[in-house]
């Protein structure tokens, strides 16, 4: 499985981070009034969008040759990148009306991504993929 994603990254990896990371930027950016609400608390849904998102830029991070410093140290800069972003997000969320930032949103955020991570290192263990 991983094999075939990193010969194929950029049509399965950095294409899907791409625009999941432009999806994701879209829908926090709606008014809350506007969204259909899915019936599961924000926190999961938190934790669930920043799973996918973790997902997808930890296998970035393994896969791109362009940087090694940023292979070498995935699992931070993983963290790094994506608690950015979630604190970027909850700030942009002030400025949407009906929409609030939060703590425990930030902790939901990352959460999703260090669960992100152990779910994928845990399947390279199983797959026992070892990134080049």
């Amino acid at each position: 499985m991983f094999k075939f994603l990193e010969k194929r990254k950029k049509i399965f990896v950095y294409t899907p981070l791409t625009v999941y990371w432009i999806v994701l930027f879209v829908a926090t950016s709606y008014p809350t009034t506007s969204i259909p609400t899915l019936g599961v608390s924000d926190k999961i849904q938190h934790m669930s969008a920043f799973f996918i998102l973790g997902v997808l830029l930890y296998l970035t991070l393994i896969f791109q040759n362009k940087y090694p410093k940023l292979k070498e140290k995935n699992v931070l800069y993983t963290i790094l990148i994506g608690s950015f972003y979630g604190v970027l997000d909850e700030l942009h969320q002030i400025l949407i009306p009906g929409r609030f930032c939060e703590l425990l949103d930030f902790a939901s955020d990352f959460s999703g991504l260090v669960l992100a991570i152990v779910f994928i290192i845990l399947l390279m263990k199983v797959n026992k993929f070892i990134p080049e």
